[in-house]
């Protein structure tokens, strides 16, 4: 008789795990995907539930990616500042969403962290 075994690995997701004959974990397999699909028919449909990326990542902007690219590159702000020829504070600022980042400024970003000048405007 096959046994199926089920182990939560992290919230909202389970592993599944079989044991027994091959050809009688086949008709566990199906039965358990059976239940399966009748549980994500009674799920709310992602179409129904869409958002924009501003709504789901409220705190992402232009200064959050220029901060990660510039941790990726490992440089500091006074490093990134010097490469780019501006103030350290204007870094922090632009960091800190505080000031903007214009198209010239987003080129020049870019090419210091070896990454297209689009991802901070």
């Amino acid at each position: 008789m096959p046994e199926l075994m089920k182990k939560q690995t992290t919230k909202g997701c389970v592993d599944f795990i079989l044991s027994g004959v091959a050809s009688e974990q086949a008709d566990l397999v199906q039965k358990e995907l059976e239940k399966i699909r009748i549980l994500l028919e009674t799920l709310p449909r992602a179409e129904d539930e869409l958002v924009s990326w501003e709504q789901a990542f409220p705190h992402h902007h232009a200064g959050t990616v220029l901060a990660g690219a510039r941790h990726f590159a490992e440089l500091t702000q006074a490093q990134l500042a010097r490469r780019i020829g501006v103030k350290r504070h204007h870094i922090s600022e632009m960091e800190n969403n505080k000031r903007t980042i214009g198209k010239a400024m987003a080129k020049r970003l870019a090419k210091a962290l070896n990454t297209d000048y689009k991802v901070f405007l």
